[in-house]
């Protein structure tokens, strides 16, 4: 992702960043600096030591050998050679902070070093790991500027001011190799351009993988509070319906008061029951659950328990074979509108019809009483929960009031929708 940076860059030394191209300096894949690709301060506060001792050693032993080869075609090496061949490496070890000053430092090391007369050899591995670290960071105009002003220098020393440079009686190096140190840098920039597109696309894959382990994450959360929200807001609801029976036929007939006390026993197990399932899911996400899913053939006990909490249910329509998905979807809905019309409705009569086409199950309950206005101690979540679970398999929720009084939940769920866990 491209940084915002101020107009005075600390990464030139404060000049404007007209030579500012491409994304920032940012992590690879994972041990390629040394540091944890997560941890900014270890990546900065680290210097790629081990990598700079190695090219300062094949530098040094490299340029040794190199005297040797070109005998007296080039200036020895003494000790100012050594010292520019040690400065322009030990400026690699600022490469991750100053890719830019890296850049533009070795480059200009190496044009002092061959405008001396020394032999030619190693010292352009110096430019080229600055410049290749200038690319992978995102600086690509300052090191394609550092290349060129490079490759410019050698061009005029070579043909134009070896009358005046050492070594003496030197004579206009050869297009040939102006050619081949012009191969050199476009390589250089190749490799770099390769390198660096190979690291944005391994740092947009893995922003990519933590999208989506986070929707995974958010979808599995919604899951588990819709079906925590489904399961206690129904049974709690017959659960406060039969206590208000119970304590107002206490005293006047125990019989009455003994059935709903019972019907609330039965309501609390069967909701601890199904808690205890999604909480099992939970701690083993791997395993396969110990009971079934809820679904539409279970209908009947709905109607049992409605019916306890003083609703008389009307069902029409035929229990179709629904895959998994869209049978716990279908079950939870009917669920819900029946807990909404014994909390929210003054109707005491309500109907659920069942219709299946060729790719589509309709879900229709309706009653005829009027809101109420009662808070029956429930979240409101619980028409944002038939919707969700209705979007995740690609159907629709239509809830609110009738023309003719009451309310109804109509709910279109395709038969082939794709399942989500």
């Amino acid at each position: 992702m491209e940084e915002q940076r101020s107009p005075r860059s600390p990464a030139w030394g404060g000049g404007p960043p007209w030579w500012r191209h491409g994304p920032p300096r940012w992590a690879g894949p994972p041990g390629w600096t040394g540091a944890d690709p997560g941890n900014a301060a270890g990546r900065a506060g680290r210097l790629p030591w081990r990598s700079t001792v190695l090219v300062t050693v094949l530098v040094l032993l490299g340029s040794q050998f190199a005297a040797h080869a070109q005998g007296g075609d080039r200036v020895a090496l003494d000790p100012f050679a050594r010292g520019l061949l040690l400065v322009g490496c030990g400026l690699l070890l600022w490469r991750q902070r100053r890719p830019v000053l890296v850049a533009f430092g070795t480059a200009a090391v190496t044009l002092v070093y061959l405008g001396a007369g020394y032999p030619y050899g190693p010292v352009f591995v110096t430019a080229a790991v600055g410049c290749f670290g200038a690319v992978v960071a995102g600086h690509r105009r300052a090191a394609w500027a550092a290349i060129g002003m490079l490759w410019l220098g050698h061009l005029l020393m070579a043909h134009w001011l070896y009358h005046w440079l050492p070594p003496a009686g030197d004579r206009a190096a050869s297009w040939t190799r102006e050619i081949g140190v012009a191969t050199w840098g476009v390589a250089i920039v190749a490799v770099s351009e390769l390198v660096r597109v190979r690291r944005e696309q391994w740092a947009r894959d893995r922003a990519e993988r933590a999208r989506a382990a986070a929707r995974r994450a958010d979808e599995e959360r919604l899951r588990i509070a819709r079906e925590l929200h489904d399961v206690l807001a129904h049974s709690i609801s017959v659960i406060n319906v039969q206590a208000g029976v119970g304590l107002a036929l206490l005293d006047s007939d125990p019989e009455q008061a003994r059935s709903a006390l019972t019907t609330i026993k039965e309501a609390s197990k069967e909701a601890l029951g199904e808690v205890r399932q999604v909480l099992a899911t939970l701690r083993a996400p791997g395993d396969a659950p110990r009971a079934p899913a809820p679904g539409l053939d279970r209908l009947p006990e709905l109607v049992e328990q409605a019916a306890a909490a003083g609703l008389a249910v009307e069902v029409r329509g035929t229990l179709p074979k629904l895959p998994p998905g869209i049978d716990l979807a279908a079950f939870r809905i009917v669920q819900e509108a029946l807990t909404n019309v014994v909390r929210h409705s003054g109707s005491r009569n309500a109907r659920v019809r069942l219709e299946s086409s060729g790719d589509a199950l309709r879900l229709r309950v309706d009653d005829d009483g009027p809101g109420t206005g009662a808070d029956a101690g429930g979240s409101g979540h619980g028409l944002a929960g038939m919707r969700e679970r209705a979007a995740v398999l690609g159907g629709t929720i239509e809830a609110g009031p009738r023309e003719d009084g009451g309310f109804r939940v109509l709910a279109v769920l395709p038969l082939r929708a794709k399942e989500i866990r």
